[in-house]
């Protein structure tokens, strides 16, 4: 996975480990495989690759309880034996192959016990199942989902085949298919999926269309109506996509709605069609995905692997305000929530509103979000943050947020601010809105606001003493909603540009 394509994420919101855990025993995929470990014995046989002899495969399939008359049966036993295999939970011991081509001569070649096998037993790891620690038993879920990840990269079964020569060896120039090349669409893939999922609020609650999510790695930034040429890339990334999930689903990484096969038919009837005409129909019926709990750790624990931050809410509990304001300030302002309220649960309230106000000042540029986080912490504070708050009041920073504070809780005898107090804050506030959201749409009702009950705001606030003064001011230049006050802002702007160095 990409750093530099997602160099800084929003937090996720994490179950807890015991949570996850059961989770992933409960994952249909591994929960063949352990089961299968438990199976294997010393009448288990296995080839070269460690893959379990095609002839025990039913048997297999029946001890997983499946229906041994389904003809993907023996696939699903055999891909569980795989992962099982993979993740330590069998002990393999392969035939050499030497002393297999001379077992096989020995034998007469093709005929019926003539081929060599190895031996399997439950391996060692099997034990963390039922004994290990919740790490444990992710640990071996990640070595699993791994596994799956490997596969779904690889072509299906049908392609391999049209791609096979008049020798019977795979023509990959005819395949197109380069392994790292696909590894890395499928990181990106999930990458994405992790991305819109944190991003709609730290957690899997809704799924992404696939549509979306295919259009997200075809559509360039910034297209505006797709080209055909676009559509039909975005339709054949569904359609991989498609394919994909549906191996990936049984791991427990995602809950996977598939295409529907009559849009698939009608696709081959009419030509492709892009995620961007699913909107006149049920867009669920072009395909659902959503990442799992099991799937958010899964794919965070792969990206951390990979050099890409990726914050979980509840991390910085054990640090300081400092680190805490500093973290949330680049969060969406429901992840800030979260954050500063597992930080507040383990702290004494007062020291913990003391600490949060000292960490708020600073007159550097990221002053005024710090400010705002603090304020958004402070809100929920109850009777015992009074002291700390009214400490500050003379402070030049932080008095016209206490202000604020102790008057939203009906405290009295706050004392008046002083006319300076009030245009710093007004700055600091505005700076802060346009730092935690830009120039968004509630943005000039707040400057509206803020500047309705002041007779010559701008003659006054462009002497602020304040890093953002003419920043602050050019913004409202161009999105105060009166036209007058907009052109007093403009001239502000300017008149503060000039007097600083």
């Amino acid at each position: 996975m990409s750093a530099e394509s997602h160099p800084t994420l929003p937090p996720v919101r994490l179950h807890s480990d015991a949570e996850l855990a059961r989770d992933a025993l409960g994952a249909p995929l591994f929960a063949r495989a352990v089961r299968l470990a438990r199976w294997a014995g010393p009448a288990t046989r296995v080839g070269v690759g460690g893959e379990l002899a095609a002839d025990q495969l039913p048997a297999a399939a029946a001890h997983l309880g499946l229906d041994t008359a389904d003809e993907d049966a023996a696939g699903y036993a055999s891909q569980a034996w795989r992962v099982a295999v993979d993740t330590g939970l069998v002990d393999v011991t392969e035939p050499e192959e030497d002393a297999a081509a001379e077992d096989a001569a020995a034998e007469g070649a093709g005929e019926a016990g003539g081929e060599p096998y190895g031996t399997a037993a439950p391996g060692e790891d099997l034990a963390l199942v039922t004994g290990g620690a919740p790490g444990d038993v992710l640990g071996l879920w990640r070595a699993a989902l791994e596994a799956v990840l490997a596969d779904a990269a690889v072509p299906d079964l049908e392609d391999l085949v049209d791609a096979l020569d008049a020798g019977g060896e795979i023509d990959f120039d005819r395949l197109d298919w380069n392994p790292g090349r696909e590894a890395d669409f499928l990181d990106e893939v999930l990458a994405n999926l992790y991305l819109l999922t944190v991003t709609e609020g730290g957690a899997a609650e809704r799924p992404i269309p696939l549509p979306v999510l295919a259009a997200s790695m075809v559509v360039p930034d910034g297209m505006g109506e797709p080209t055909d040429a676009v559509l039909e890339q975005v339709s054949d990334a569904m359609m991989r996509l498609d394919d994909q999930f549906r191996q990936l689903a049984p791991i427990g990484l995602v809950e996977f709605r598939p295409v529907d096969e009559e849009l698939m038919a009608q696709a081959d009837e009419d030509g492709p069609r892009g995620g961007a005409e699913a909107d006149d129909e049920d867009v669920s019926r072009y395909g659902m995905v959503r990442l799992t709990p099991l799937g958010l750790y899964g794919i965070r624990a792969r990206m951390l692997e990979a050099g890409v931050e990726a914050p979980a809410v509840g991390e910085l509990a054990g640090k300081g305000a400092d680190a805490l304001l500093d973290a949330v300030s680049a969060y969406p302002e429901h992840a800030a929530q979260a954050e500063i309220e597992q930080w507040m649960a383990g702290r004494e309230p007062a020291a913990a509103v003391a600490e949060l106000l000292a960490a708020a000042r600073g007159d550097d540029e990221g002053g005024p979000l710090r400010r705002l986080r603090c304020q958004q912490a402070l809100a929920p504070a109850g009777p015992e943050a009074e002291p700390a708050v009214r400490a500050v009041l003379a402070d030049p920073e932080l008095g016209g947020l206490a202000r604020v504070w102790l008057a939203e809780h009906g405290v009295a005898d706050v004392p008046a601010p002083a006319p300076e107090m009030v245009f710093w804050l007004t700055v600091d506030t505005i700076a802060a809105q346009l730092a935690a959201d830009g120039e968004s749409e509630e943005l000039p009702l707040l400057m509206e606001t803020l500047t309705a009950h002041h007779t010559g705001f701008f003659e006054k606030v462009w002497r602020v003493e304040h890093p953002s003064t003419a920043q602050v001011l050019e913004a409202m230049g161009r999105l105060h909603p009166d036209r007058k006050a907009a052109k007093e802002a403009r001239r502000a702007a300017f008149k503060a540009r000039s007097r600083r160095p």
